[in-house]
């Protein structure tokens, strides 16, 4: 009956049925079904409309392809007024968008207090809950692409994701302890030919795995034993390295890692914020509820958070100086020597600046020709536009993803949030550019160390070498008056 009534409506359209099939095509079989069934209704209809209708009516079905209904462009909404398919925060009834909000700040301040008991329990805390969530969002994305029913005769498959993943960690997080944790690992008669050859026994396991592949291919299944391969080195590749990057950024110092995540974090608040209030222009079609305002009110207010928030970390050892125990905690005396970024310097403020500020406070009877602050502050504003400006593009490549496989979240474990991997899109690229930056312009802690100097020592020396430079250290220690 709906179908006969929609036909009925479509021939008053004056396009047949060809409108509700290209629609319904498009939206269950894909682009390339709506293409196929629309070339055969033209077929069809060719002889009765002739061929000069013919053009008309492949237009029309071709804008249908390029322009899906599933989705609104920024104009659409704004001339309906953020009505239709797409309501705007703003628009939304008073208690729908209460109660999502009431939810959604509930849980966000469950997940800062959880992320705060950690950073205090110390930074191995810290690392062990990042590989906690890579691999609930490598679980996450990894679901996407199965199917149950054929991993039911392809029991390999679900251990190969399971294989791969344990063999790029052991790869990965091999690497960071074995450099992190030389003088450690370098004098262990265990650890020592495991950290020597670590590169070399990832290879092999790696190959292994690739063996154990193609001796499951299946006859009939080889597109799709193919296909999850392909999957989970992708998954492998945006999920579990760049989360490495930022295990790494932890060992440099909590400030590394939790600056970046914070200013992440303010930046989709302060969009959510902005764009519950004021939002009435959208941002991108792949997430129709992000707006301008939202992005410009989050970019200003992420710049000010940025500054002083680098500001007042940069006062505590805990958060600066690099992890060199596993056992370290908010509660263990950490000194190190600071890096030059995080110690306060003048700054000359130009001529027309400190004009400005005369003007603006004349009572104040301050100069104003400089200003003392942390070079990490400056460092700050770069990491502060980029978690507001390239960060969020992560989340739109996320929703792009969900859009393609027609799902709405990656998960319901977060109530008003979705899933893990909802929570992560932009923190995984965050922290590869806070290591990449940090790496580039800070250059944190690189040089010659005792773990560098071990590593040379017991790879490069015999025995009777090692004791002789032993002798000569001890040596050199007595005549400086050191006893050992």
């Amino acid at each position: 009956m709906a179908k006969t009534k929609k036909k009925s409506a479509d021939k008053h359209n004056g396009w047949g049925s060809s409108e509700s099939l290209s629609d319904s095509s498009s939206s269950t079989a894909g682009p390339a079904a709506a293409l196929t069934a629309a070339t055969t209704t033209n077929r069809r209809r060719g002889s009765a409309a002739g061929i000069s209708g013919l053009p008309t009516m492949a237009a029309h079905e071709a804008g249908l392809l390029l322009n899906p209904p599933l989705i609104k462009t920024s104009s659409e909404v704004n001339n309906s007024g953020g009505k239709g398919n797409v309501t705007l925060l703003v628009d939304e009834s008073k208690n729908k968008k209460w109660a999502n909000a009431g939810i959604r700040t509930l849980w966000t301040f469950v997940m800062i207090g959880a992320l705060v008991g950690i950073l205090l329990a110390g930074p191995a805390w810290c690392v062990i809950l990042v590989v906690l969530l890579q691999t609930l969002v490598y679980i996450e994305v990894i679901s996407i692409g199965v199917s149950p029913a054929r991993e039911k005769r392809l029991p390999w498959n679900r251990f190969a994701h399971w294989y791969f993943l344990f063999t790029t960690n052991y790869f990965l997080y091999g690497e960071t302890l074995i450099e992190r944790f030389k003088p450690y690992v370098f004098v262990d008669a265990f650890l020592m030919p495991l950290a020597t050859h670590h590169r070399f026994i990832s290879f092999c396991l790696y190959c292994l795995g690739l063996v154990l592949f193609v001796m499951n291919l299946k006859k009939g299944q080889y597109k799709f034993q193919f296909s999850q391969f392909g999957w989970t080195h992708m998954v492998l590749l945006i999920v579990v390295c760049q989360s490495h990057f930022i295990i790494n950024n932890i060992f440099e110092g909590l400030i590394w890692f939790l600056l970046p995540a914070c200013l992440v974090i303010w930046n989709d608040i302060a969009a959510y914020v902005f764009g519950f209030f004021f939002g009435r222009t959208p941002l991108i079609a792949l997430s129709p509820k992000k707006t301008w305002e939202g992005f410009i009110g989050a970019l200003v207010t992420t710049i000010i958070f940025g500054w002083f928030f680098s500001a007042f970390l940069s006062q505590f050892p805990y958060m600066y100086c690099p992890m060199r125990d596993l056992k370290t905690s908010a509660l263990s005396p950490v000194q190190c020597l600071p890096n030059s970024v995080f110690t306060p310097r003048d700054y000359r403020l130009p001529p027309m600046l400190s004009g400005l500020l005369r003007f603006i406070v004349p009572f104040a009877g301050v100069p104003f020709r400089t200003v003392s602050i942390y070079p990490m502050q400056l460092h700050s504003l770069t990491l502060s536009i980029f978690a507001s400006v390239v960060a969020p593009f992560g989340g739109f490549f996320a929703s792009g993803f969900k859009r393609a496989f027609n799902i709405k979240d990656f998960g319901d474990s977060i109530p008003g949030h979705g899933g893990i991997t909802d929570r992560m899109d932009c923190q995984f690229m965050m922290g590869l550019f806070s290591y990449m930056y940090c790496r580039s312009f800070v250059g944190v802690y690189a040089g010659v160390t005792v773990g560098s100097i071990v590593e040379m020592a017991v790879q490069g020396l015999d025995e009777f070498e090692l004791v002789e430079l032993v002798g000569r250290l001890r040596e050199y220690l007595d005549g400086q008056g050191i006893e050992i």
